[in-house]
């Protein structure tokens, strides 16, 4: 199974009897999925359709459906008067004329063309019909729009796996040149501590030397950064296993990335030496870049 990214877009059109329409669908990154679709109210059912159709196959992701549908004049079709329309007009015309006379101001009477003219009055009556060959042909069409957007997240969610195949690569590098720094950084730490304890020893008169070597031995284990590089590995593998599996492994990247933050950032800490701590500056930035990459994979 390969990753998906949360990105992705499919756009298609169709027809059925009188009606034609258009539609896409496009997602963006989010925490969790979030649909949002807008498509015609009187088609009954067909939202929640949708919906249970992109439900079984959406893990993560802002996704936005817009369904674009118009419907021809049927033929046959006639005109007819909306009562409830033309009892409107008629009051607002009666009201203008009330208020035009207590103003002193003369108006002539509109015709029963400009009363048809106003909004509402004159319309197409339209013939019920039954909607569910319509909605049996849209969501066969949905079908393969569907499949086309999964499809393009899936071509992204390779293109996102091969960078960050790459950047792990990249990872496991520093992490074997820090394993180099920090063999190379022992005999300067030991020396140092050698010649801090002669100091010492030198002049603190009574000092337990038990105590000094234990104190010294102590900053010596700080300092250590076997268990941080340790754990890098471990991370690395686990990274490696998601990003090959693929599936809904964004979540669970994305908390490996902190986790690579966090051994990064212990690991300058306790660096005292240029070397590794330039070793350490670098992973940072490549967990940083691959962080961002995460953050598109579903």
């Amino acid at each position: 199974m390969s990753l998906k990214s949360m990105t992705g877009f499919a756009a298609a059109q169709g027809a059925y009897g009188i009606y034609t329409w258009s539609w896409d669908i496009r997602s963006v990154n989010a925490k969790g999925l979030d649909l949002r679709l807008r498509v015609p109210d009187w088609l009954e059912g067909f939202e929640n359709a949708l919906k249970k159709k992109m439900g079984v196959e959406l893990g993560r992701g802002n996704v936005n459906l817009a369904l674009r549908l118009s419907r021809a004049e049927e033929e046959g079709a006639h005109l007819q008067v909306n009562a409830a329309a033309l009892e409107g007009a008629l009051a607002a015309v009666s009201a203008v004329q009330k208020a035009a006379e207590a103003a002193g101001t003369a108006l002539s009477l509109p015709s029963a063309t400009e009363v048809l003219a106003m909004r509402g009055v004159l319309e197409i009556a339209q013939t019920e019909q039954d909607t569910a060959p319509l909605i049996e042909a849209l969501l066969s069409q949905f079908d393969s729009l569907f499949a086309d957007f999964i499809n393009s997240r899936s071509e992204e969610g390779a293109a996102l796996q091969a960078v960050l195949m790459g950047q792990l690569d990249q990872v496991a590098q520093l992490r074997l040149d820090a394993i180099a720094h920090a063999e190379t950084r022992k005999d300067l730490i030991r020396d140092s501590l050698q010649a801090a304890l002669a100091r010492v020893m030198d002049n603190a008169d009574g000092a337990d030397p038990e105590r000094v070597a234990q104190e010294l031995a102590l900053l010596a284990v700080k300092a250590d950064v076997t268990e941080e590089l340790d754990r890098l590995a471990a991370h690395i593998d686990a990274a490696r296993k998601l990003v090959t599996n693929g599936g809904h492994v964004g979540r669970k990247l994305d908390f490996l990335m902190q986790e690579f933050n966090r051994e990064a950032n212990t690991l300058c800490s306790k660096a005292q030496n240029a070397d590794l701590t330039a070793v350490g500056l670098e992973l940072k930035t490549v967990i940083d870049q691959m962080r961002e990459q995460v953050q598109n994979i579903e």
